[in-house]
């Protein structure tokens, strides 16, 4: 599950350009998951804007056409149902840019960590 998340989010990083719609951002962030689990577009979102408000327009979904703007601060959302009622979310916070946006944390490993364990 983590693999396919951190998988969809380098999607979302690779998509997120000035001029590219948040359904772009959404539908490159749903490919790579629905080779998992195809939640048939009915997860909502996969991340909005990000400002004074924790939560803000836009939304990366397949209802939104928002354009993507040089200098947005958004977030990358991708999440996946897995097990009984059991859901895990990749987040990153980026600022769009001509060219690769720019992190606004550390990206997360592509391997999840193992804490402990025998």
């Amino acid at each position: 599950v983590y693999d396919t998340l951190w998988r969809a989010t380098e999607a979302g990083l690779s998509t997120a350009r000035p001029g590219r719609t948040c359904r772009d951002l959404f539908q490159a962030m749903q490919n790579v998951i629905s080779e998992m689990d195809d939640q048939g577009g009915e997860v909502g979102r996969y991340g909005h804007g990000l400002g004074m408000q924790l939560t803000e327009q836009p939304s990366h979904a397949v209802f939104d056409d928002t354009v993507l703007e040089e200098n947005m601060v958004i977030t990358l959302e991708p999440s996946l149902n897995y097990g009984d009622g059991l859901i895990m979310v990749h987040e990153e916070n980026i600022v769009v840019q001509n060219g690769a946006p720019r992190l606004l944390s550390k990206r997360a490993a592509p391997e999840l960590p193992i804490i402990g364990g025998r």
